[in-house]
């Protein structure tokens, strides 16, 4: 009986590691017809669609599939999906910069879902009309650099840390040396400078006078509804807004479908999982179950 009980129990086992396996393989064919679909979406024209999300960078990918937007003649035009903290200056600045070119060509929207601000707000400016729910939080137009200083501590421990530097301000701030006032004004032109560009990028998309800006960009945030008040939103709403907004002005139909778009990096990132999936269960998995079934093997006496 035992021996008929582990004979069972390694055929059951074969059989869920089959259609694991099947489960898995289905899985990455739908996997690959769907990046197929957003990599190379062929089916007349459509409305594209592109999701910023998490944390703005410099993403390589990205900016190239803004590219390919920009040049697909089947897209009629671009809906940017926003829902970020913000990011790096430079990430916000090259989607920005590249959303603009994409703009002279067709029309951008941009929709605020969640969260928009510092370099996700950056983004959402470079659109011919930008959408928030009223619940969105938004803003916080401005530029931060931080550091820590630790040097105190580092007294207290017994630990002093020297620094051959080429000059003053060299590396520097640093969290092992205080804050001199040439490093705070040296460092302050650099946050000011960059403040300085993200508020021309507000007054240039938003056709607002620089002088309100500054008055709004002091780093506070905003809900969606505080947003269209002063201007910084022009509606409130979401993709159905959008598409009658485009068919009302650019007189580009309601009823063309929305395509998402997928820079390749994340294609290539869900095509190696699926795969990664397959390999661990059509081997990995079933060598660990076969072994735990080893355990449960009776000892011959």
């Amino acid at each position: 009986m035992e021996a008929d009980y582990l004979i069972d129990r390694r055929r059951l086992k074969r059989r869920i590691a089959f259609w694991r396996t099947a489960a898995i393989v289905v899985i990455l064919a739908a996997v690959s017809v769907g990046a197929l679909k957003y990599s190379d979406p062929k089916s007349g024209n459509y409305i594209a669609r592109l999701k910023i999300t998490n944390f703005i960078h410099n993403d390589v990918e990205r900016l190239a599939a803004i590219e390919n937007i920009r040049t697909d003649e089947d897209v009629k035009a671009l809906i940017v999906r926003i829902n970020s903290p913000g990011g790096t200056v430079v990430g916000g600045e090259a989607l920005h910069k590249a959303l603009n070119r994409v703009r002279k060509q067709k029309p951008v929207i941009a929709i605020m879902d969640e969260l928009a601000t510092s370099a996700g707000y950056m983004v959402a400016v470079a659109s011919d009309r930008v959408i928030a729910h009223a619940g969105t939080i938004t803003g916080s137009i401005g530029v931060l650099m931080q550091t820590a200083e630790v040097t105190d501590l580092l007294y207290k421990l017994g630990i002093k840390v020297e620094a051959i530097k080429s000059g003053p301000l060299k590396a520097e701030p640093s969290p092992f040396s205080k804050i001199t006032p040439q490093v705070r004004g040296a460092t302050k032109s650099l946050v000011d400078d960059m403040y300085k560009m993200f508020v021309e990028m507000v007054a240039d998309g938003r056709n607002i006078k620089i002088q309100k800006v500054r008055q709004l960009a002091d780093g506070r945030v905003y809900t969606g509804r505080m947003a269209l008040k002063i201007g910084l939103v022009d509606e409130i709403g979401g993709e159905r807004q959008a598409k009658n907004w485009l068919a009302s002005k650019k007189r580009i139909k309601t009823s063309l479908p929305i395509v998402d778009i997928l820079p390749q990096s994340h294609v290539k990132r869900w095509l190696d999982y699926a795969i990664s999936l397959i390999q661990k269960t059509s081997i990995s998995e079933r060598l660990i179950l076969d072994g735990l079934v080893s355990v449960w093997h009776p000892r011959p006496r």
